[in-house]
This record gives C-alpha cells, sequence and structure tokens, in this order.
C-alpha cells in the first residue's frame, strides 16, 4: 500500500478542542483506520507533528500513537520541508501571526475559526495565502453535524416547502468557579483576551446559515455579561470583561428569519445542547446535534388558546424521527479528511479563509450592533 504522506504541524493542540476533536478524533483517528482511501493501493496518511508551549502535556499525547512527534519550536518546524501543513488552534490572537508565517514558509493551512480579531485582518490571512499558492482553510465543523445534515436533507427533498424561520438555541450553564469548577478556560471571558461569545458563536452561526438557509443580509444583536466574576485555573477570582450570552436576529435573503439565543448561563429543557427549530409552509423540522424530529403540515394539531383549563394537546406526540439514513462521522474528522484530499489530489474545499472572514465580519457587525443598539446591513466582502 502507498502512502502518501502529510506533514502535519498541529499548533494549540493542548487545548480541549485541540487535543479532543482535531487531534485524537481526528488526525488520530484517520491513522488508526489506516489513513484516507484513495483506491485499492495508495492512502493519504497523516503525520502529525504536536506543538505547544507545554512539553509535558505534548509528550504525553504523543505517546497515544507510535511514530508521533512534538515539539515546542515553531519556526524549527516550518523549516522542516516534510511538514506541508500548518494547523492552527491556539487562542484568537495568536493565530495571524503564527498563519502567517506558515504562509511565507510555503505551508498549507488550515485553522480554527474565527480566523482572525477584526475583519480586515482575517481578509489579509486569505489574501496572503491566495498570493502565496497554497491552499487554505477554515473549520466550520456544524455542517456536517448529524441534526445538521439532516436538516439539510429535509431541504433537498422538499419537505419544508417555504421555509419561513429558523430558531437556535444553543448553550449551557459553565460553573463560574466558587464551588464547581468550570468546565470551560477562564480566556473566554476576558475580552483582552479575545474572549465573548459573539466573536465566538457568531462565526458557527454566519456558516450554518449561509450554508442551510440562505445568506444573512442584515442582523441585529444584544450581548450580556450575566456574571460579573469567576474563578481561574489557578482558583483566582477574575472580572469578567466579555459578553457571555448574546441574542441575535437575522434576515437573510429569500426573507428567511433567524433568531439564535447563545448562552453560557442557561440551564438546558430541551433536546440537546443546540437545537434548531426550522418551520416551513409545509412541515417543521428540529435538530440537535444528532438527532432530527419533524412534523409534516397534515400532523399539526390545532390548538385553541385556552388558559383556564389542562392543556388538551401533548404537543411531543405529533413529531416523528428522523431514521438513520446515512453513516455519519466525527465532524471535525470528515472535514479533516476532505481538507486532506484537497491537498494531496487537488479536489476542491471551498471552505477557505475567506469563508474564515466572513465569519468574523459577523461577529464584528454583532458587537457593532450592540454597541449601537441598530440593526446592521451585511455588506459584501471582496476576496
Amino acid at each position: 500500500m502507498k502512502k502518501h504522506k502529510v506533514g502535519i504541524i498541529m499548533n494549540g493542540v493542548t487545548g480541549r478542542m485541540g487535543t479532543n476533536q482535531h487531534y485524537i478524533r481526528s488526525i488520530l483517528a484517520i491513522r488508526k483506520q489506516g489513513g484516507i482511501k484513495i483506491n485499492d493501493s495508495e492512502v493519504i496518511w497523516p503525520e502529525p507533528v504536536l506543538l505547544g508551549r507545554n512539553e509535558a502535556k505534548l509528550q504525553k499525547l504523543a505517546a497515544m500513537d507510535e511514530g508521533v512527534r512534538f515539539s515546542t519550536d515553531l519556526e524549527a518546524e516550518l523549516k522542516n520541508k516534510d511538514n506541508i501543513i500548518y494547523f492552527d488552534a491556539q487562542t484568537t490572537g495568536r493565530r495571524a501571526d503564527a498563519v502567517k508565517k506558515a504562509i511565507a514558509a510555503g505551508k498549507h493551512v488550515y485553522c480554527e475559526k474565527p480566523t482572525a480579531v477584526s475583519t480586515e485582518s482575517a481578509l489579509d490571512l486569505y489574501r496572503t495565502a491566495t498570493k502565496a499558492g497554497v491552499k487554505n482553510g477554515v473549520v466550520q465543523d456544524k455542517l456536517w453535524l448529524p441534526g445538521l445534515l439532516k436538516i439539510q436533507r429535509l431541504k433537498e427533498q422538499g419537505f419544508f416547502g417555504k421555509i419561513l424561520s429558523v430558531r437556535g438555541e444553543f448553550g449551557y450553564w459553565v460553573f463560574e468557579g466558587h464551588t464547581i469548577p468550570a468546565q470551560r478556560p477562564s480566556w473566554n471571558y476576558r475580552k483582552e483576551d479575545d474572549g465573548g461569545i459573539i466573536v465566538d458563536m457568531l462565526c458557527h452561526w454566519r456558516y450554518v446559515l449561509d450554508n442551510l438557509f440562505g445568506e444573512v443580509k442584515s442582523l441585529s444583536c444584544l450581548g450580556a455579561t450575566h456574571i460579573p466574576e469567576r474563578v481561574d485555573e489557578q482558583g483566582k477570582p477574575y472580572q469578567c470583561t466579555a459578553d457571555d450570552s448574546a441574542y441575535a436576529t437575522f434576515e437573510l435573503a429569500g426573507g428567511v428569519i433567524a433568531h439564535f439565543n447563545s448562552s453560557w448561563n442557561v440551564r438546558v429543557r430541551r433536546d440537546d445542547l443546540l437545537t434548531l427549530q426550522v418551520d416551513g409552509t409545509h412541515g417543521s423540522a428540529v435538530a440537535g446535534l444528532r438527532e432530527c424530529w419533524t412534523q409534516h403540515y397534515g400532523n399539526t394539531p390545532k390548538p385553541v388558546w385556552n388558559p383556564d383549563i389542562a392543556q388538551p394537546i401533548n404537543f411531543y406526540e405529533g413529531w416523528s424521527k428522523v431514521p438513520e439514513q446515512e453513516t455519519y462521522d466525527n465532524a471535525f474528522k470528515v472535514q479533516w479528511e476532505l481538507f486532506l484530499r484537497h491537498v494531496v489530489l487537488d479536489e476542491p474545499f471551498r471552505w477557505s479563509l475567506f469563508e474564515g472572514a466572513r465569519g468574523v465580519q459577523m461577529a464584528e457587525l454583532g458587537l457593532e450592533s450592540w454597541a449601537k443598539r441598530a440593526w446592521l446591513d451585511v455588506p459584501a466582502l471582496s476576496a
């Protein structure tokens, strides 16, 4: 079996997302399945080098599979010609400079979102990569979640009729750390460290809305810092300077209205940590991360408002679970495989750094809308 070996610098892999989704469930999973099959005699074989600042953590991660290297020297790894791809999962503020170094070294680049701290900086990364002729991409994992794929299939089959609205509920309770340790890093809640849920989540909602329901044309966003103090990883209290909740409404091409609530201060009484309800003239669907339920026009009950009696309708009974009609792999792994095929085989890959810039634009407009307490149009970006 011929192996097309692809050296990948994985920077920031010691973080929660970098470790679990990108390293263990994507790159290691690809290696354990025998690589990415091209044909009966060829595979694409990722060879990661784990990069970071904590040598002990890197060594522990590298020990998970034979032949995995680790390093704390970015410059040396960029000079290594065996390394073809640079991947970045660092905190946002560190990303642009490192990606630019990788581009200058002739590496193809793939990175987490947000790709930069400003739209102009994110566009500059895309333009720099394009000018240098290197392949580039941004993580847009939610497009491959089973629940959202089922929504996409229903749309393709004409189930909804004319789509009217989309409602997203995202989040869960992140403990403050005073008695129970927090389950998210403290920098997420400090504006000076590029934290904030608007910056984090509106990048996601941009590509979800654009790809599934229609291009975002305008928005209104209200942010909030509901919890003013949390406790960091060292047990020290700190003031929260970034937004921990966002309430945003979007107007899409074609007249679809979408609303997303995103919060780290909400207790979950719904089917999943993310639920998406799509209402159309012919039917509706509610999707979580993996499952999806539908209600067709013919199965829609006819409620009558009467608060003086107990509700006679069990509204959950009129929904049907969408069966498993496809095989679903880890969403991050699916996109990694597509990017690796793009690099090795030159197959199409449309989720470029330009799409990353569109996400950053949405986050910036969300913050501006909050500051101005106003609806804002979303101007088209120039590549």
